[in-house]
């Protein structure tokens, strides 16, 4: 099968998985026992004025109407009114997106950097002083909880040296004085960005690390580094041109999917934090049983981690030529 056949094939079956999510996620919520809006209605509510909230939220309707308009809000990127606030969902997406975005794409970026050069660098050196250390800060950041680091980071560097905001997104000073400069804005969003963006790449960099690491002494074993190394090729163009070319098929796989849980922020850290990103946002959602935003927040983890992977896949065959389509 040619590669033009298998992204037909692979679209196809990627719209199939799309739609059954969508009735998987609508099936959930329907199930869920009780009344959606029994936590937001006000005892000293007027029937009529229940009955208003019930027909701006559809839930007067029959259940082939409800699921009709539901697939068409997923499928327009509506999702409909949240209960909790009374807004459009897509428009407090849209209002959390870019910080979460923020956050969770510099943690990746930095973690896949940091995490494979450290792990290249540890198999190279293996059963060395470097490769010791390096295994056991990875293995030590990753088994401290996310939310217990950040709190002995905000003691440390917020409540006691005061160098960073104790939270927030924003520095609250711009609300009465805005910044007039663009760098006034970076370093306003630095400031506020370090503490947790340095919480997740503890947490997280430690994993591509051992990844890499367990991948590349597996492959420092073939013939073909012993080749090259005898043409007298410089030691780091065998380990980052050859050796982890070779190895790298499980750590595009493992970046496509953590990409693809880009949208779902982090959640632990951004309440640690007070970071306003869709994580936190998804926290106070799933406490208010806010099922129209749920609905949206799931739907759109499901639909990236799908684009991720079917990315993912074609990475591969580019990376390595042996992979056959089909």
């Amino acid at each position: 099968m040619g590669l033009r056949s298998y992204i037909i094939k692979r679209i196809f079956y990627s719209i199939l998985l799309v739609f059954f999510v969508i009735i998987l996620n609508f099936v959930i919520f329907q199930l869920m026992p009780g009344s959606p809006l029994e936590s937001f209605l006000d005892p000293r509510l007027q029937p009529e004025q229940i009955e208003a909230l019930m027909i701006k939220f559809g839930l007067d309707q029959p259940l082939h109407v409800k699921f009709s308009k539901y697939v068409q809000n997923m499928l327009t990127f509506e999702f409909g009114y949240s209960y909790r606030t009374g807004e459009l969902v897509s428009n407090e997406i849209m209002m959390r997106l870019s910080n979460t975005l923020l956050l969770m794409g510099t943690v990746t970026v930095f973690s896949l950097f940091v995490g494979i050069i450290l792990g290249v660098i540890a198999a190279h050196r293996r059963g060395g002083i470097f490769d010791t250390v390096a295994v056991f800060g990875s293995l030590t950041t990753y088994s401290f909880p996310s939310f217990w680091m950040g709190m002995i980071f905000l003691m440390i560097f917020a409540f006691n040296l005061r160098w960073f905001p104790l939270g927030g997104t924003l520095p609250k000073s711009w609300a009465l004085n805005p910044p007039e400069t663009i760098l006034q804005v970076i370093a306003g969003r630095l400031h506020h960005l370090f503490l947790p963006a340095l919480t997740l790449f503890l947490f997280s960099y430690g994993g591509y690390l051992l990844l890499t690491r367990a991948l590349m002494m597996d492959a420092l074993t073939e013939d073909y580094v012993l080749t090259a190394r005898a043409k007298g090729l410089k030691e780091r163009t065998v380990l980052f041109k050859h050796v982890l070319k070779n190895a790298s098929l499980p750590l595009i796989t493992q970046a496509a999917m953590t990409f693809g849980f880009l949208v779902s922020g982090a959640v632990i850290t951004e309440q640690v934090f007070g970071w306003n990103g869709l994580g936190q946002w998804i926290w106070f959602a799933i406490y208010n049983k806010d099922y129209p935003v749920m609905q949206c927040f799931f739907f759109l983890i499901a639909l990236c981690v799908i684009i991720a992977n079917f990315i993912g896949d074609l990475l591969l065959g580019v990376v390595d030529p042996r992979i056959k389509y089909g």
